[in-house]
């Protein structure tokens, strides 16, 4: 699943190359023929700088193409978690904060047991 480990760049905002970070796929899912990120070739992995902020890496099988990372906000992060199906990443110490989020912004089902009898 992983490629051989080694550094990708990581870009701020003004596309400057802040940092280096190990690549990772781990938003990828099974898609019944390979680990995807939803495009042809293409992957996703989610990491944290040493100073707190996330980092999205994008990967890619394309020849030619490089991959790369760019700082992402809490809230991106999260949403890359729940888009990937990966919920079990929320349980790394790693991503501590962002399980907070989750347990403090989602919404849950109303359970039966709450309906009020005659509704």
């Amino acid at each position: 699943m992983a490629k051989k480990e080694y550094r990708v760049n990581v870009y701020d905002e003004e596309e400057n190359i802040i940092g280096r970070v190990r690549y990772n796929n781990n938003l990828d899912y099974w898609d019944g023929s390979n680990w995807t990120c939803g495009g042809l070739g293409k992957h996703k992995g989610l990491t944290k700088l040493r100073d707190g902020r996330y980092v999205l890496i994008y990967g890619s099988q394309w020849q030619g193409e490089k991959d790369y990372g760019i700082i992402i906000s809490p809230e991106r992060a999260l949403q890359e978690i729940l888009k990937s199906g990966n919920i079990e990443l929320l349980e790394s110490q790693k991503f501590a904060e962002l399980k907070k989020l989750y347990d403090q912004t989602m919404i849950d089902e109303i359970e039966d047991e709450e309906i009020e009898d005659g509704r």
